[in-house]
């Protein structure tokens, strides 16, 4: 059969949507970018926030037309949203066939065999979890019961099994681990993803090498906390092992760590980073807030002092090292006050990326008992003026990077012009940071993946403007 695919979410979806196309590949079908001709369609779904939920539910209404009115036999609902929301999407979308929570991931080959296929897979599914005793009701939006399975998923992949790349080919996602054991106030992810589970690294090194060989030249190391790997196992120092061993993989140019918890950051992690040569100084941080008070309703661990003090340790053992963060605006109880620490944070600490999202109150995790007492307004507010400040800091830096000579990897053709290359520094990682554009050069010399040295010659707020010194 025909099999579409729509993947939302995070890259550590992504990896999942991959396995998927592989298994089912391996399986024997055929793969279609074209949802009206698939005779299968798969939503693999967010559930992380309020939009995420939205857009999910969106794609799956889509594809569901499709069932009724295209070629399309069979509906199949995987992911975040399937795991949390299993018999009320079943329940409020009839035209789904099948709902795979995040620990069923190998069970989509079933669930491809057609609605009665589809249909014994979701039966044997829900026989297992009607035999485990640690079934508990969870709760849904609403705030009534909801019907579904609180066993925490265990599956993760391994270097063994079958996965069909979604990113163009020159970089790809590799999922070091899965589930999370923190208990931060705001989030739905432990009980979406399970407990912490590390990769043993032999496998993650044996996927690296396969990436590696099929022209992969960008590696990005991928959790819910990338800098806890091996812990969960008694490995000690298994990152910073992990990190050299993957440095001498033939092959590979780069690799970037994504998700690192401010917690879990030791010197033997800094120390592998800076004596590997193939592993970006690039740092993402998810910090989350900088007043104190606020971290504590949070539930994370440290305060702006020790933040601080991370951020001076990182730079003096990686000089030049990029820095990644993320914010939450409109946290319950944020005053004005708490609102102004975070923003002279980020004003004396100079981050080179920052997104900020507003807080989105989710049933099922313990901020849900806080009154969400920070007006959507206000929210918004708050969200734009962290962003300008934010973008007033790297236009000024930007601005001081003219002149300089880097080394940059080439993405591909720029969607603005025909004649203009779009790439990225070490700094920059793909799809969710600013871009290099390269003018001045014939495209048809510069292919997607390699690598070139280049001179910036201007910036365009966020984005870099550079010309190429050789090919």
């Amino acid at each position: 059969m025909k099999i579409g695919m729509i993947s939302l979410g995070c890259p550590k979806n992504l990896v999942d949507s991959e396995v998927m196309l592989g298994l089912a590949q391996q399986a024997g079908h055929q793969l279609t970018r074209d949802a009206a001709d698939a005779d299968v369609l798969v939503v693999n779904t967010c559930a992380f926030i309020d939009k995420a939920r939205q857009e999910s539910i969106d794609a799956i209404l889509e594809m569901a037309e499709h069932k009724k009115n295209g070629k399309c036999q069979t509906l199949v609902v995987t992911g975040c949203m399937a795991e949390r929301y299993r018999d009320e999407l079943r329940a409020e979308i009839p035209e789904i066939d099948a709902v795979l929570g995040t620990g069923e991931v190998p069970e989509i080959v079933a669930a491809l065999g057609g609605p009665a296929g589809a249909a014994s897979a979701f039966a044997n599914a829900t026989a297992d979890r009607s035999r485990n005793p640690a079934y508990v009701p969870l709760l849904r939006g609403n705030g009534t019961a909801m019907t579904g399975d609180t066993r925490l998923p265990t599956y993760i992949y391994d270097a063994d099994t079958p996965r069909l790349l979604a990113t163009p080919r020159h970089y790809a996602y590799v999922k070091i681990a899965e589930g999370c054991d923190y208990t931060c106030a705001f989030c739905i992810i432990p009980t979406l993803r399970g407990k912490y589970r590390s990769r043993p690294a032999d496998s993650i090194v044996r996927e690296a090498q396969t990436l590696a060989a099929g022209g992969v030249k960008e590696l990005l190391l991928i959790s819910q906390d990338t800098s806890f790997y091996g812990n969960d196992r008694g490995e000690r120092g298994a990152l910073a092992r992990l990190l050299r061993e993957l440095n001498r993989v033939g092959g590979l140019e780069w690799i970037r760590m994504l998700y690192l918890y401010p917690t879990t950051i030791g010197d033997d992690v800094l120390d592998a980073m800076a004596e590997s040569e193939k592993v970006c100084k690039y740092i993402d941080l998810p910090l989350q807030h900088a007043s104190d008070a606020v971290l504590t309703r949070m539930k994370r661990p440290g305060t702006r002092a020790t933040y601080e003090r991370l951020l001076d340790r990182i730079r003096t053992r990686l000089p030049n090292v990029a820095l990644r963060t993320t914010f939450i605006a409109g946290f319950p109880g944020e005053t004005d006050v708490e609102f102004a620490e975070l923003q002279s944070f980020v004003k004396a600490t100079g981050f080179d990326h920052v997104g900020v999202f507003t807080y989105s109150d989710e049933v099922g995790t313990s901020a849900h008992d806080l009154p969400d007492d920070v007006p959507a307004r206000t929210k918004r507010q708050r969200q734009s003026r962290l962003m300008s400040l934010q973008k007033r800091v790297v236009v000024r830096a930007q601005k001081n990077r003219v002149g300089q000579h880097v080394r940059m990897i080439i993405d591909g053709p720029s969607s603005e012009h025909e004649l203009v290359i779009k790439g990225r520094l070490e700094g920059q990682a793909p799809d969710i940071d600013p871009v290099v554009y390269l003018t001045d050069c014939d495209p048809s010399e510069f292919s997607a993946g390699s690598f070139i040295d280049a001179e910036i010659v201007g910036s365009r707020e966020y984005d870099l403007v550079a010309r190429p010194t050789s090919a």
